[in-house]
């Protein structure tokens, strides 16, 4: 097959985005296994210092896209690290004798799309890569579960009462921001839904950005590859009709700032009872706001590892693959919350789940 350079040369990039746990590794993933010939570069901005989505994509066996083609970037802010990670990431990519065809970048949940499309106007990459497109996909049923969507009239009405009240959601700004970058926007997991919840989610998502990518629906983050790669839309272009909370509070000499959010590993021994252990997650993840868990266990008697994702109260759970010969079996855990999240008692709320 032939690759897929654009008309003048340039190796098309995807950037994929999307709140936590929406499934943009799951994509990725169906993407890699369906490539059609493609060689694929992916680059992988996690957030917390376990890799936990490369090592899941490294794992999936897929022809198009090797191990030595992963790059993970595990600084958990990609807007804010452009000069020192993701430029040098790209040269040193655009160096191999063996180039891609095309390269993928996974955003972490908590990153703002913008810096990072904005990065391919840097003299050393616009002449070589250009943005295919940006996708931005979309946990449809925590949408219609008004995780995003905070009471609009309520907030009016509460800001009549108090002018200094300050009701703006560093998660909500996020999800907005990462809806205004998109090319094009993958309402996923419908099958969670009704036809009533699927409208609400379309026009919710719709009334959250000025600019009117198109939609489509997908399950299990399945997409044909054909859809999501030759966009050709040079996003990097049409930057300044994307701006995002930040570049607008920077533009009113603010400064950025991602104290919001923390993270740790928690390191556990083996899980005896999984069943157990994940429902006592569930607790945890209740009584502490902890938005996003996701790691791997050790379960004894099992020669594969148990990866667990869990967003909200909703948890994934399954073995994804064996452990290799020589790994330290065990179990670890990133734990992702908002800034005042109490780690310690999280911490220990986690290990007595055991």
């Amino acid at each position: 097959m032939t690759t897929a350079k654009t008309a003048h040369g340039k190796i098309p990039a995807t950037v994929i985005t999307g709140f936590l746990g929406a499934g943009k590794t799951t994509m990725i993933r169906n993407i890699l296994e369906n490539a059609n010939g493609r060689r694929i570069a992916l680059i992988i901005n996690e957030f917390g210092d376990l890799g936990v989505d490369g090592d899941v994509l490294k794992g999936c066996g897929a022809e198009a896209c090797s191990e030595d083609d992963i790059i993970e970037l595990t600084n958990g802010c990609i807007c804010c690290t452009v000069a020192d990670d993701f430029i040098p990431t790209m040269t040193k990519l655009l160096e191999r004798e063996n180039r891609p065809d095309h390269i993928i970048i996974e955003t972490s949940g908590l990153a703002l799309p913008q810096p990072l499309i904005a990065a391919f106007n840097w003299p050393d990459i616009r002449s070589e890569v250009t943005v295919d497109g940006v996708i931005t996909v979309v946990d449809s049923a925590a949408v219609a579960a008004g995780r995003f969507a905070d009471d609009h009239d309520k907030v009016d009405a509460l800001r009549v009462e108090d002018d200094n009240l300050d009701h703006e959601s560093p998660i909500e700004e996020l999800f907005e921001d990462q809806l205004t970058a998109a090319d094009l926007i993958v309402l996923n997991k419908t099958d969670l839904l009704d036809s009533t919840g699927l409208a609400f989610v379309r026009n919710e998502v719709a009334a959250r950005t000025s600019r009117k990518p198109s939609m489509i629906e997908a399950k299990n983050g399945e997409v044909s590859a054909a859809v999501l790669l030759g966009l050709g839309v040079g996003s990097e272009s049409d930057i300044a009709n994307r701006k995002s909370h930040h570049e607008r509070e920077h533009q009113n000499g603010e400064e950025h700032d991602h104290d919001e959010f923390d993270s740790f590993v928690v390191e556990l021994g083996a899980i005896a009872h999984p069943a157990g252990f994940v429902e006592k997650l569930k607790t945890v993840i209740g009584k502490h706001d902890v938005l996003r868990i996701k790691g791997f266990a050790d379960v004894p008697g099992k020669p594969m590892r148990l990866l667990i994702q869990a967003v909200g109260a909703r948890i994934d759970q399954y073995f994804d693959r064996a452990w290799a010969p020589g790994e330290t079996r065990g179990t670890r855990l990133v734990v992702i919350g908002l800034h005042d999240m109490d780690e310690t008692a999280v911490r220990a709320a986690i290990a007595a789940a055991v």
